[in-house]
């Protein structure tokens, strides 16, 4: 794969200055050579419903197309009541549906998050991994990025500051950008590996 990485970001929080979409914002900065980010913005997606999902709104036709069109997908979420919130686990649905039309497919993700708690997004990230085995994702392991304490990591205007943190976003999405040509070869190349 010698063209640009294209990774889908989203951000599982509508907030506009929420931390998740300041450390979102920061992975376009930080991704490595080689690879662009490209926003999808969740706002504006209707409530799934199956009755639905056979001509489904023109937002999500949109979104469907936008992570096919991708190489791989970060999501960037914050952890609402243990686990994910409840605006990005309807977009996930939408896109997996109807059955058998399962936009998520094959695609290889990464999961970074940041709360102002100290274990950060952890049930969240896990939850959402759990999914990945149902979708088909294949999900990067490490570096776990869950950034806690994200009222001290980030300034008023909400850009990340903290210098540990764009080391460990960096370092995520290199791994996401070798995993996606790794599992993006031919299986003749992966062979000789």
């Amino acid at each position: 794969m010698n063209k640009p990485i294209r990774i889908l970001g989203i951000a599982g929080s509508l907030r506009r200055q929420s931390y998740n979409r300041g450390a979102l914002q920061a992975a376009t900065e930080l991704v490595p050579e080689g690879a662009e980010i490209e926003i999808f913005e969740l706002d504006g997606i209707p409530g799934f419903n199956q009755d639905d999902e056979q001509n489904p709104p023109e937002k999500i036709v949109e979104f469907k197309r936008k992570i096919r069109e991708a190489d791989a997908i970060l999501f960037v979420t914050p952890e609402y009541n243990y686990s994910v919130p409840g605006v990005l686990k309807n977009a996930i649905d939408w896109a997996s549906r109807p059955y058998g039309d399962n936009a998520w497919n094959g695609k290889p993700t990464a999961i970074m998050g940041a709360s102002i708690g100290n274990i950060a997004t952890a049930r969240a990230q896990y939850d959402l991994r759990k999914m990945m085995v149902f979708l088909n994702m294949f999900p990067v392991n490490q570096p776990e990025v869950m950034i806690g304490n994200a009222a001290e990591r980030f300034d008023e205007n909400g850009k990340l500051t903290d210098e540990t943190t764009k080391k460990y976003i960096r370092q995520l999405l290199q791994n996401l950008a070798d995993w996606t040509r790794l599992i993006s070869k031919p299986q003749n190349e992966v062979e000789k590996l």
